[in-house]
């Protein structure tokens, strides 16, 4: 699916993945968050070398990843967006043999405030929001783990303008927390628009990485198109 794959991320700072379908992107973040097994490599955070086995793992060393489909791998229809939202950080609300409720959704409710959530009660079935909402939310359960790195795949796919605009807003406050992002996006204005510098792949290999100034759409895609014969991963 992919290799030869290196890239880094700093602290307050947005690293954007492009390229076209097939290209590799997705299942690169899958084996880096662990959903997926990958051959051989080595992930780094702070420098050290990190065994990350399985999402589990990533979550203990504060790496989270926003699924790609909202649907298949990030909500649960049937249950609360309060349920949704504590569902990777229950381990702070279940302790001493018991569930505390009051400190779940008190955590809950302010994680919202900041995502700025609109749900009718917490008890709501996360499936009668509108997708912003649900992404929202799916942001607010990472934001609960207090993580320093974020792999957002596709975070504006499948909402609106308003709800993208209220996303940009929301990764933007995230990395002014000195948190590290990854962005995956089909869309490049929104890669150009949010991103450091981007990283392009092409069957299931790096083949650019572009910094601020020289972003464009034209130069992206001749990355992506394999059209551009020169050794620009930008690895570290």
């Amino acid at each position: 699916m992919f290799e030869d794959i290196s890239f880094y991320v700093r602290k307050g700072e947005i690293v954007g993945f492009a390229g076209l379908v097939g290209a590799g992107r997705t299942e690169t973040m899958r084996a880096v968050f662990g959903l997926d097994p990958h051959d051989s490599g080595v992930i780094r955070i702070e420098g050290k070398e990190t065994q990350i086995k399985s999402p589990s793992d990533s979550i203990e060393h504060k790496l989270v990843m926003l699924s790609e489909s909202r649907r298949d791998d990030g909500i649960v229809p049937v249950r609360s967006v309060m349920e949704n939202a504590s569902l990777a950080s229950l381990n702070q609300f279940i302790y001493g043999g018991y569930a505390h409720r009051a400190k779940e959704r008190s955590g809950v409710k302010e994680s919202f405030l900041k995502m700025n959530v609109k749900t009718p009660t917490l008890d709501t079935a996360i499936s009668s929001l509108s997708g912003g909402n649900q992404q929202k939310v799916l942001l607010s359960r990472w934001m609960l783990c207090n993580p320093d790195i974020m792999i957002l795949d596709e975070p504006t796919r499948g909402i609106d303008v308003g709800a993208k605009f209220e996303i940009y807003k929301l990764i933007t406050d995230i990395v002014k927390e000195n948190k590290a992002v990854i962005m995956v996006s089909s869309e490049l204005p929104e890669l150009i628009g949010m991103c450091d510098r981007i990283y392009i792949m092409c069957q299931g290999r790096i083949s650019g990485c572009i910094s601020k100034d020289a972003f464009s759409q034209e130069t992206i895609m001749k990355h992506a198109a394999g059209l551009v014969n020169e050794d620009s991963s930008g690895g570290a």
